[in-house]
C-alpha cells in the first residue's frame, strides 16, 4: 500500500487547508484501516487528527474536531482533510497514514500571518 500526500504548501491565516491523500495498491473501502491523518509542528510530536474508516465513518481527536473534516472519494481512491481557520500553529508536516504499517511521505504545509 502506497499514500501520497498532496495539496498547497502555503495557506494564509484563517483559510481553509486542503489536502488530498491517494492510495494505490490497496482500497480505501475494504481494507479495515482506519485511514488517518498524522501532523508534526516543528520541534514537537506527532498529532493525531483524525480518520475515516473503509465504511466511511469518521472519528477526530478532541484538539481538532470542531475545525476538521475528513472525507473520501471511492472513485479516486482518495481521502481528503480539510483544516479551518487556519493559524500559524498549524505550520506542520502532514502525513496520511494506515496505521501504524503505512505512512505518506509527508507534506510540509506553511502558515502565513
Amino acid at each position: 500500500v502506497q499514500l501520497v500526500e498532496s495539496g498547497p504548501g502555503l495557506v494564509k491565516s484563517s483559510q481553509t487547508l486542503s489536502l488530498t491523500c491517494t492510495v494505490s495498491g490497496g482500497s480505501i473501502t475494504t481494507n479495515s484501516y482506519y485511514w488517518s491523518w498524522i501532523r508534526q509542528p516543528p520541534g514537537k510530536g506527532l498529532e493525531w487528527m483524525g480518520a475515516i474508516t473503509y465504511s466511511g465513518n469518521t472519528y477526530y481527536s478532541p484538539s481538532f474536531k470542531s475545525r476538521t473534516s475528513i472525507s473520501r472519494d471511492t472513485s479516486k481512491n482518495q481521502f481528503t482533510l480539510q483544516l479551518s481557520s487556519v493559524t500559524p500553529e498549524d505550520t506542520a508536516v502532514y502525513y496520511c497514514v494506515a496505521p501504524w504499517q503505512y505512512w505518506g511521505q509527508g507534506t510540509q504545509v506553511t502558515v502565513s500571518s
